[in-house]
């Protein structure tokens, strides 16, 4: 983007969160940090205060209004603190989210622990329907959240076989799709003694999508909110690993785990393998091939 272009971006946002916070802002400098594969992201300052801004494509801005509506759904449950989103919109040929800037560290001794017991408390705020009030995405990926009183159905018709869905069109192979159709057909197998309620959900819980402030209370963003099984939360946080056994600990104790737990965790993190493979490619495909296998050798 030519500088000039860029300075009137950059002006538009700035009006955008004055507007917004009800007091000038003004800016003063700016520099690009790390916003993960998907996004670009870059800290505005000037007058003492400093925001996060994610930038996109135009066309993601519905992808940027959904994150923030997550972020103040997770926020209004005071269990655990989310960056607080400012304004989100479009000028030219970019779509941008503005938040809080949070000065992020590594945590202290308990920090783990207080995320188990926090997400147990949000895990506790339930709906009457599997769902949300509207889509988002998990990564760039669209999910749906069509609301459904049947659990099962939601997640053989918006998340596994959505993803299967998209496999196929991107050259995933007979032998996964097949398989894969096969466990989605079997899916009520897996919850014959197990009745999930609808919980809010981060949706997108792994160890990128949390950290800690600058009083060692953890910090959760990057949602992909809706209220589903608190086990697929619990799932993600196992799938690449970094939250450890006080954090496990903290959460069962709030909120015990169903012994199946272990087994549902694999077919939950399919969906996320799955995912991966359709934005990625590579090794993914093998990957979510061994999962379908193991799932369908329990239920044979």
């Amino acid at each position: 983007m030519a500088d000039g272009v860029m300075s009137l971006w950059k002006k538009t946002i700035a009006e955008h969160i004055t507007e917004t916070i009800g007091k000038p802002f003004q800016l003063e400098s700016e520099h690009s940090v790390g916003g993960g594969c998907i996004n670009s992201a870059t800290v505005l300052e000037g007058g003492g205060l400093r925001f996060f801004v994610k930038v996109n494509d135009a066309s993601m801005v519905d992808m940027f209004a959904a994150e923030s509506e997550g972020l103040n759904e997770l926020a209004r449950t005071r269990a655990l603190r989310v960056p607080d989103p400012v304004c989100f919109g479009v000028d030219a040929d970019s779509a941008y989210l503005v938040m809080e800037h949070l000065q992020l560290g590594s945590g202290g001794r308990h920090t783990l622990e207080k995320l188990g017991r926090g997400l147990a408390a949000i895990h506790r705020v339930t709906s009457a329907r599997f769902g949300w009030l509207r889509d988002n995405t998990i990564g760039s990926t669209p999910q749906i959240n069509s609301s459904d009183e049947n659990w099962v159905r939601f997640w053989q018709r918006h998340r596994l076989g959505f993803q299967l869905d998209l496999a196929e069109g991107k050259g995933g192979g007979k032998r996964l799709i097949d398989r894969g159709t096969e466990l989605n057909q079997l899916l009520p197998v897996f919850f014959s003694t197990y009745t999930p309620v609808p919980s809010l959900l981060h949706g997108d819980l792994w160890s990128g999508n949390y950290s800690s402030d600058e009083n060692d209370e953890p910090v959760i963003f990057d949602p992909a909110v809706y209220y589903g099984d608190r086990e697929t939360d619990m799932a993600m946080t196992e799938l690449f690993g970094g939250f450890g056994g006080r954090f496990f600990g903290a959460y069962n104790d709030a909120y015990p785990l169903d012994p199946d737990y272990k087994v549902r965790k694999v077919l939950y993190n399919l969906y996320h393998i799955l995912n991966h493979f359709n934005l990625f490619g590579g090794g993914y495909r093998a990957q979510a091939e061994a999962m379908v296998d193991r799932l369908l050798a329990e239920i044979r």
